[in-house]
């Protein structure tokens, strides 16, 4: 791979043939992977057991729109060569102002559900110590890991995790044997009685949050710059949403297999539930071997967030320094590469760790998981609508604006998740 320096940073020039651009799939996946979490199994688990695979079709629609997400936040690091904070900031004093009060308190309440979602399958393989012990070390465990790792070592052990999470599950989902007509059918959009919100759930809210945000961070930390790389900025997208897709498909069927008819929504430990009944028909080491694969999901979902989300962080915080309403520079020097080193970014890793850790003695982990559900919706209606405002604008270069096909899945992701949003709140109160 060919690469120049500019101003002291790497930049890579972009591949040509297939073998090239293989090699350099990467940033996609650890945004899919970072952005399915214990919330999103338990999302797709409860579905699969209360209706079957008939909301398949859900599924498959979501990954459609994160992928369309996934593809404008990429579109927009590369043709206006600043990042998404960057974009905020000229949209006006309101977005960072948002997003910095959403990102504190975000992180405040996702700490502590990420080191819980962690706690839960190290005490039911290991056992010896409570949940919230368990997320405790969990929670410092990927501190120090992500403190010491630069992008390129981070990307290459986060990339084994989401290989191994992906043959865990999808494996476990074949071991199942799921009806192949009833599959089929689920392709059918069809609403059953009771099945809105949790229509809802699967096309909002499985795949990510925030942290489909943190894409193009990774992408200028790999060396991507500039338009030439929009192609393989696709292929990359495309790679880990599929993967994601088909992630949440397997989690479906193995709900719908195991568990159809169960009420699952009582309690807070509704995937031990799902180990549990695998190893009653399976034997123990399909239990373990699920416990194995739910610890690759929920581990790498905490330390995608440790180091993307901090990233942001990082960069909102040298927004500020920034006057509101005008271009920043956009020279190489004031992209936000090597942040992992900066004092915010480690800041942010602390308020990620140690302050959540007084919510873990609620003894509720998926409770949390809730709290970070209903954040994350008031999140997504803000990334969708602000894409399709910066896409379309000056702001970007010609070549990177969007034509009928993204306005489309962005307005239609902009409308799905504020009635989400909506559904969401009016459930709860």
């Amino acid at each position: 791979m060919s690469k120049v320096d500019v101003d002291g940073q790497l930049e890579l020039i972009p591949p040509k043939g297939l073998r090239g651009r293989v090699r350099q799939i990467g940033p996609g996946l650890l945004a899919a992977a970072t952005g399915v979490g214990a919330g999103d199994l338990v999302a797709t688990m409860v579905a699969g057991a209360r209706f079957g695979t008939v909301l398949l079709w859900a599924a498959v629609a979501g990954t459609i729109l994160k992928l369309a997400l996934g593809e404008g936040v990429g579109r927009w690091h590369l043709a206006s060569g600043t990042t998404l904070l960057d974009g905020w900031r000229r949209l006006g004093r309101w977005a960072t102002t948002f997003f910095g009060a959403y990102i504190v308190i975000w992180g405040f309440v996702y700490g502590a559900t990420a080191m819980s979602a962690v706690g839960l399958p190290l005490n039911a393989l290991f056992g010896g110590l409570p949940v919230r012990y368990w997320a405790m070390i969990a929670g410092v465990a990927g501190l120090l890991l992500v403190w010491a790792q630069r992008y390129h070592a981070f990307e290459k052990f986060m990339t084994v995790l989401v290989l191994f999470k992906f043959v865990t599950v999808v494996s476990i989902a074949v071991l199942v044997s799921p009806n192949l007509g009833d599959l089929a059918g689920g392709l059918v959009p069809r609403l059953p009685d009771g099945s809105t919100i949790y229509v809802l759930g699967l096309v909002g809210g499985v795949g990510g949050t925030i942290t489909m945000a943190a894409y193009g961070y990774w992408m200028f930390a790999k060396g991507w710059r500039g338009t030439g790389w929009l192609s393989m900025m696709r292929l990359d997208n495309a790679v880990g949403y599929v993967m994601t897709g088909v992630f949440v498909v397997a989690m479906l069927v193995v709900g719908s297999t195991m568990l159809f008819g169960q009420d699952l929504t009582a309690g807070d430990d509704g995937l031990l539930t799902l180990g549990a009944a695998l190893g009653e028909e399976y034997g123990q080491w399909a239990r373990v071997w699920f416990l194995i694969g739910f610890l690759a999901v929920t581990s790498s979902s905490l330390l995608g967030v440790w180091n993307g989300v901090s990233m942001m962080f990082a960069d909102w915080t040298r927004q500020l320094r920034l006057p509101h309403g005008k271009d920043a520079d956009s020279t190489p020097g004031e992209r936000p590469v090597g942040v992992e080193r900066s004092t915010p970014f480690r800041a942010y890793l602390l308020w990620l760790t140690f302050p959540p850790m007084a919510l873990l003695f609620m003894d509720k982990p998926f409770g949390l998981t809730l709290v970070y559900g209903l954040l994350g919706s008031v999140f997504m209606p803000f990334l969708a609508i602000t894409l399709m405002l910066l896409l379309n604008s000056q702001k970007v270069a010609a070549q990177g604006r969007s034509g009928w096909l993204s306005n489309g899945l962005l307005g239609a992701a902009s409308l799905l998740f504020t009635a989400l949003l909506v559904a969401d709140v009016a459930g709860r109160f």
